[in-house]
C-alpha cells in the first residue's frame, strides 16, 4: 500500500513509528506545511520506503496532484480537523482512500453537526466506489470499535455506550501543559457536548455538565469526568442499536477553569484579530505559546486510557456493565516507540486500519466510520502490534 500522511506533527511523526515496523507499507510520503518537520521524521526513522514532501493542506489541488504523482492508495489526515475539507475533497478528486482522526467541525450557530459535511457527501463516495474512513484514531476510533464489539460479542441490548477518558499523567516542569493538540482541546471542550438518546436523537448540554467519578483501571483510579462534545455520539448510533450514547472526558478543575478562562477573554476564538499589523487568531497563539505536546515525553509520567462503558442484557440474558479499554503507560510508551503515550496511542489506531484495508480485511464505500467494520480483525492486530486492549467487568 502507497500512502499520503499529510501532517507531521506529534501523531504523523508517532504515525512513522509505527508503520516502520509493518511490510504492508510499500512507500509512505510524509507532507506538512514545514518541510523540515517532515523530512526530520523521515530522518529519525532511517526507513527508505518513507519520503518527505512540503505541502499545503489547505490545497486541494496541490494535494490532488501529489495524491497521483505518488500512485497513493490512501491519505492519513493527520493534521486538526479544520484541514478536513480539502483534503477530503483531494482525495475524492483523486480517487483513493481516506482516513482522518477527527471529523469536520461542529457550528453552533447554523446546528451543524460534526462530521455533517462528510456525511453530506455519502452518496457522492458510494456512487463512485471510494471509501472514506472517519474518525479512525484512538478517541474516535478504537472506542468507536468497542461499542461494535460490545454489540456482536458482549450484549443482547445495550443501554448506554459511553465513552470514558481518563488519565493520571503529570508532566514535570511546567504548570500548564497539555499532552495532545490545545487547539483541538478547546474545539471539543468549550462548545456545546453532543448527546444521543433514542427517544430524541442528538441534542446539545452545557460544556462540563453531568459530572461523574468513574474509576479507571490499571492504577490510574478515580477521575471526575465531564461531558464534551466527541465524535463518538454521531458516530455509534448509525451502526450500534442502544438507547443512549454519551462522551465524558477526565479534565480536572484546573485544566477546566484554564479552559473557560481562555473563553473569557475570547482567546478560544479561531477569528482572527490585528496585533501590529499582522493579523492572527487567539486561539493560534495560545498553541504557539504552549509547549508542543510531541515533546514532552521524557517529562510525562503515569498512564492514559480509553474506553468504552457499556451497559444493558448480557448474551445470557444478566444485567452486564463492561468497560473495554486501551491503558498506555508512557514510560513503555517512550522505551517502546520513542513517543509519548497519548500521541501513540492516537497513532497506532489509523496504521492497524490501513492494514486491514490494504488486506482486504476490511472493504467498503462510501463514509462509513469504524462501527461499520468487523471489530474482531482489528483488536486481533492491535494486539499483533504490541498494544493490546482490556476488557473489566463491573
Amino acid at each position: 500500500m502507497r500512502v499520503l500522511v499529510v501532517g507531521a506533527g506529534g501523531v504523523g511523526a508517532a504515525v512513522a513509528a509505527v508503520a516502520k515496523r509493518r511490510d504492508v507499507f510499500e512507500r509512505i510520503v510524509f507532507a506538512d506545511v514545514d518541510a523540515g518537520r517532515a523530512q526530520a521524521v523521515v530522518d529519525r526513522e532511517g526507513d527508505p520506503r518513507f519520503a518527505a514532501v512540503a505541502l499545503d493542506a489547505s490545497d486541494a489541488g496541490q494535494i490532488a496532484d501529489l495524491v497521483r504523482a505518488e500512485r497513493v492508495d490512501a491519505i492519513l489526515n493527520a493534521v486538526d480537523p479544520r484541514f478536513n475539507p480539502p483534503i477530503f475533497a483531494a482525495a475524492f478528486d483523486a480517487g483513493c482512500t481516506y482516513l482522518d482522526m477527527a471529523m469536520t467541525l461542529s457550528n453552533a450557530e447554523t446546528g451543524e453537526k460534526l462530521g455533517d459535511a462528510q456525511f453530506a457527501q455519502e452518496e457522492q463516495w458510494r456512487e463512485r466506489g471510494l471509501l472514506a474512513l472517519v474518525g479512525i484514531g484512538v478517541e474516535p476510533g478504537l472506542s468507536d470499535v468497542f461499542a461494535r464489539y460490545a454489540a456482536d460479542e458482549l450484549f443482547a441490548e445495550i443501554d448506554l455506550v459511553g465513552i470514558r477518558d481518563g488519565a493520571d499523567l503529570v508532566v514535570d516542569g511546567y504548570d500548564f501543559a497539555p499532552t495532545f493538540s490545545i487547539w483541538t482541546t478547546i474545539e471539543e471542550c468549550l462548545n456545546p457536548p453532543v448527546i444521543w438518546e433514542r427517544e430524541r436523537g442528538w441534542f446539545t448540554t452545557e460544556p462540563f455538565s453531568e459530572p461523574e467519578t468513574f474509576h479507571f483501571p490499571e492504577g490510574i483510579g478515580p477521575v471526575e469526568c465531564v461531558n464534551v462534545e466527541h465524535e463518538e455520539v454521531l458516530l455509534i448510533p448509525r451502526w450500534v442499536d442502544c438507547r443512549r450514547v454519551d462522551f465524558k472526558y477526565g479534565l480536572g478543575e484546573e485544566f477546566i477553569e484554564v479552559l473557560r478562562t481562555l473563553h473569557k477573554l475570547g482567546l478560544d476564538s479561531t477569528k482572527p484579530v490585528r496585533v501590529r499589523g499582522v493579523e492572527v487568531a487567539p486561539r493560534d497563539v495560545v498553541a504557539a505559546a504552549l509547549p508542543d505536546p510531541a515533546t514532552l515525553g521524557d517529562k510525562m509520567r503515569g498512564k492514559t486510557c480509553a474506553g468504552t462503558f457499556v451497559t444493558g442484557t448480557g448474551k445470557d440474558g444478566k444485567p452486564r456493565a463492561t468497560y473495554l479499554y486501551h491503558v498506555l503507560d508512557n514510560e513503555h510508551s517512550m522505551r517502546e516507540w520513542g513517543h509519548q503515550a497519548v500521541v501513540l496511542q492516537t497513532a497506532l489506531n489509523p496504521v492497524v486500519a490501513l492494514e486491514l484495508i490494504a488486506s482486504g480485511v476490511w472493504s467498503g464505500v462510501g463514509v462509513l466510520g469504524p462501527e461499520a467494520f468487523p471489530p474482531r480483525p482489528f483488536l486481533e492486530l492491535l494486539a499483533d502490534y504490541g498494544a493490546p486492549h482490556g476488557i473489566d467487568e463491573r
